[in-house]
């Protein structure tokens, strides 16, 4: 159960974020528009997750991504969305969180 938790969640061994953004990972965020205007990650791109599938090209898949939202859901839910279509991706979490990792 642990492991499926782990998976779903993206838990495992700890990413160094500020490492993958120096290297090129793009920031996405999937937060609400209304929820992004209230303050966000600089230079993240703003993805509402209800329309991440139909804007899969404006994700480079040669670049790591980063996912993010409010607390971690739906940033897991869009990881899942991008790996099942081939891109490296990682779930940042909390966008306040992560921009505290950055």
């Amino acid at each position: 159960m642990f492991e499926l938790l782990k998976k779903l969640f993206g838990i495992g061994p700890s990413v160094n974020f500020t490492e993958l953004v120096s290297n090129g990972a793009q920031i996405i965020d999937v937060r609400t528009k209304g929820e992004y205007a209230s303050g966000h990650i600089k230079g993240s791109v703003n993805i509402p997750l209800q329309e991440l599938s139909q804007n899969l090209k404006k994700i480079k898949k040669d670049k790591p991504v980063i996912t993010c939202c409010a607390s971690g859901m739906r940033s897991s839910s869009a990881k899942s969305i991008l790996a099942g279509q081939g891109y490296t991706v990682y779930n940042g979490g909390g966008w306040t969180s992560l921009q505290g990792k950055l």
